[in-house]
Order: C-alpha cells, then sequence, then structure tokens
C-alpha cells in the first residue's frame, strides 16, 4: 500500500489552517470541502498525520467512494472494495458511525448495518470461512453519504485527536485543544512575542502555544488505532514517526506564555496541565481578574476564550466584564487581542469594532473570532520558528 488518501475532519472555518499544516508536512491535498480535507501521501502519512497534525479531529483511511440512491447499491459498492486490503482474518470491525446530507439514504443504523454486512460477505469469500471471531485489532468503519455519493473510510486515530493526553483536569467551559491550537496559527503570534491568556482555565490556549513554540508534535505520546494495523502499516513507520518528533523538539527556545484566572483552583489545574504537556517551563500561571491585566512589554498578544454566559445570571455580568477587557485592552502598548465569544455584543462592550471576525462553530456553539490588530512592530532580525 504505498499511495494512501486520507480525510482529516476539522472545525468549520479552520480548513485553510489545516490545509497548510497538511502541505506543511509535504503531502499533496485531493479536496477540500467545509469542515474536512482530502490529501494523499505514503503509508508514512498515517503515522505522521496523526502524530504531527494540531488542528484535525482524527485522520481517517479512505477506501472507497461510489454512488447510492438504494441500500442495494449502497450494499454492492461496499462489498465491491478490496476489504482484504485493510482487514486481517481476525480484524473486529463495525461502522462507529453514519452521516447522511442531501442523500435519498438517511437512516444512519440503516447505513451501518448495511455497509457492515456487505463487508461480511466480502470478507467471507476472500478468507472462505463462515465467520469471523473479531478478536484481532480494532478497525472502526466511518461512511459519509453526501448528494448520494457515499465515502467509506478507516479511522485510524481512535480517541480523537483532541485528546493530547496532557488534560487531565478541565474546566467548565473548556476550549478543545485541536480549536486552540487553530486558533493560535490563525493569528501572526510568534514565539518571540509575550502572549497572555487572561482567562486561562484549564490552561489549553497557553499549552497549546507553548507547544507550537517548543516545536512539540501533540500525537507524540499517545497511541492509535492504527498502530495495530499489520497489512497497511508496519510498526517502524510509528516509530520512525516519533523519532522524528523527538529529534524536532526545541529544548532551548525561550518564550513569555502567561495564563491567568481569577479561581485559584483552575490555576492550580493548568499548572498541572502544563507540567503533564511537559511546557511547565514555558509558562507562568497566576490567579488574577482581568482587570489588573498589565504588562511593560510593547507588540504583545491576548489570545483568550472569556465567558459566553451560557446561563441567565452570567448574562448579565457580560457588559461589565467586555467592558472590563477593553479597559485592560487599551492600558497595553501596541497589543493585538484575538478572543473567541458567542457574546454578539462583545465589540459593543469592548469599545472598539474589531479589525476581523470570523464564525467558528465551537462545538454546537456558533461563535465569532474576533480580531483586535495592533500596530505591526518594527521589522528585525529574528530566528527562524
Amino acid at each position: 500500500m504505498s499511495r494512501v488518501e486520507l480525510i482529516a475532519p476539522c472545525h468549520f472555518g479552520l480548513e485553510s489552517v489545516l490545509k497548510k499544516e497538511i502541505l506543511d508536512l509535504g503531502y499533496e491535498i485531493v479536496q477540500v470541502e467545509d469542515g474536512r480535507i482530502t490529501f494523499a501521501g505514503d503509508e508514512s502519512a498515517i503515522a505522521r498525520a496523526n502524530i504531527f497534525i494540531r488542528t484535525a479531529e482524527r485522520i481517517m483511511l479512505k477506501c472507497g467512494s461510489f454512488k447510492a440512491a438504494t441500500f442495494d447499491e449502497l450494499f454492492e459498492g461496499t462489498k465491491a472494495i478490496a476489504w482484504e486490503k485493510y482487514l486481517t482474518r481476525d480484524a473486529k470491525f463495525w461502522v462507529s458511525k453514519a452521516t447522511s446530507n442531501k442523500s435519498a439514504l438517511f437512516s444512519p443504523s440503516d447505513i451501518q448495518s448495511i455497509v457492515k454486512k456487505a463487508m461480511v460477505e466480502r470478507l467471507k469469500q476472500t478468507y472462505r470461512v463462515s465467520w469471523f471471531t473479531e478478536d484481532g485489532a480494532s478497525y472502526p468503519v466511518r461512511v459519509f453519504i453526501f448528494k448520494d455519493i457515499v465515502t467509506i473510510a478507516l479511522d485510524t486515530s481512535g480517541v480523537s485527536l483532541h485528546k493530547r493526553g496532557y488534560r487531565k483536569l478541565v474546566g467548565k467551559a473548556p476550549i478543545s485543544e485541536t480549536l486552540a491550537s487553530a486558533l493560535i496559527m490563525l493569528t501572526p503570534w510568534h514565539r518571540d512575542r509575550v502572549l497572555v491568556d487572561p482567562f486561562c482555565g484549564s490552561g489549553t490556549f497557553p499549552i497549546e502555544a507553548a507547544m507550537i513554540g517548543a516545536h512539540i508534535a501533540p500525537g507524540m505520546d499517545r497511541e492509535f488505532t492504527a498502530q495495530e494495523w499489520s497489512k497497511i502499516c508496519d510498526k517502524k513507520i510509528w516509530y520512525n514517526a516519533v523519532d522524528e518528533a523527538h529529534d524536532l523538539i526545541d529544548h532551548d527556545v525561550k518564550m513569555n506564555i502567561q495564563g491567568y484566572d481569577l479561581d485559584g483552583d483552575m490555576v492550580k489545574c493548568a499548572m498541572e496541565n502544563a507540567r503533564a504537556a511537559g511546557v511547565e517551563q514555558h509558562i507562568h500561571f497566576q490567579q488574577r481578574d482581568v482587570k489588573d491585566l498589565r504588562n511593560p512589554k510593547k507588540y504583545g498578544f491576548i489570545i483568550t476564550n472569556p465567558p459566553y454566559g451560557e446561563r441567565l445570571e452570567e448574562k448579565e455580568a457580560l457588559p461589565e466584564l467586555y467592558r472590563t477587557i477593553g479597559e485592560s485592552y487599551r492600558s497595553l502598548d501596541d497589543w493585538s487581542m484575538f478572543l473567541i465569544t458567542s457574546y454578539t455584543d462583545a465589540e459593543k462592550y469592548i469599545g472598539r469594532k474589531a479589525d476581523r471576525n470570523r464564525k467558528i462553530y465551537n462545538g454546537m456553539i456558533k461563535s465569532y473570532f474576533y480580531q483586535f490588530m495592533g500596530p505591526k512592530p518594527p521589522k528585525r532580525r529574528r530566528e527562524e520558528s
């Protein structure tokens, strides 16, 4: 299996960031759609994409695509895929998820059941057995149907890629690690600039920024489903990708990243998470109110996820809170501020219209990523990131 096609889903509105990550890894973009990108590479791309990509939710191996407007067509199309190329005789396989949009076939449970049945029929013929033990490696299958075009893929990641493994404790409205990374990468922040998150919660923004700055691959300390897939990618590919990740870490980098929160318990939790991620030396966490945000440095960055006010009593406090955010921001010398919030009056109370804003879905919540740009620092030579 030399050339493979992989599908990487991401948050809606952040496809451009994921596309750049894929290109930086040296792979070819096949298709960009809302919320997902298909790309091609050799078999080592399965391991490298899982270990290095910061902004995808998972990496899936595309097995086949065909048109189906009836369950018969779905069955025959699925059966025509050479499943024996991927699955061993003892493979444990099931359709973990089926989604359908603008298509004749729309019942997820029926789609799941027919795809599984067709796979069993194909493998029965190939392996000449009437039943399968399914006590080997796991092969979760995912099915997408859009405008009657069926795409079937194997989920190589298993647990979603946002679960880096460092976040043992979370706050009440945590931002996912993949979303935090993507938002940081949308900004012009560079590791030689100050970065402050005044609502750091469990520390996701500061930790992801520190990992980006120190070139720490997000998936190097976790496991993936495809590591057990003997027919698809050799164990050696995974060892090589982890070795590559270790070699790229910049142990000497100096960064000024700060995380503040009003809740002392959250600050302790953020410190614990930073320790687990191996970046505690790069971040200063402190219990502090946003009204006390001060910094003598010029050209710094605020990147934050302030409270949205999902509950009524919290909503009433939002005008004052966002007014305070605006006042603290204005007290800083030529800083830029980037904040994600679903609060529609954010700009009004901050007291300034954002230079740009981008619609982002944070889970099912429609949010906006407001970008308040400070002046650019004077040009000077700086080390490459």
